[in-house]
């Protein structure tokens, strides 16, 4: 499962072995200022959108990148049963990979928490 941590200026995921493979990705980090939005997906497997390189297995698992022909594009890591932190990004502004990140961790309440109480710290 990914671990994720705000701490200069950017919000960082770090990714677990399969995750890195289906992802693409060991680590991604965007600024603060390139999140619009925080939220906790409750039921993370229904947010991923569009056609994907990765892993689904229904009602189960989600890994990789979705949204590969248009539309959002997404970095999607999330299991059934764990919420899920969602990050809305600027994707210019993010580094111009992705529109949103959205990844199973065990408290994703008290993580959005975090990333919100930083966003807010650094528009100020």
């Amino acid at each position: 499962m990914a671990t994720v941590w705000v701490d200069e200026g950017r919000v960082t995921i770090e990714f677990g072995r399969w995750e890195r493979f289906l992802t693409g990705h060991g680590r991604y980090a965007c600024p603060l200022a390139s999140v619009r939005e925080v939220r906790v997906a409750g039921e993370p497997l229904r947010v991923p959108r569009g056609a994907r390189k990765g892993l689904s297995v229904a009602g189960h698992v989600k890994i990789g990148v979705w949204g590969l022909f248009g539309g959002r594009r997404q970095l999607v890591s999330v299991t059934g049963d764990t919420p899920a932190l969602h990050l809305l990004l600027d994707r210019a502004a993010s580094g111009g990979e992705f529109d949103e990140v959205v990844v199973s961790v065990p408290d994703a309440g008290r993580a959005a928490a975090a990333v919100r109480a930083a966003v807010r710290a650094v528009a100020t």
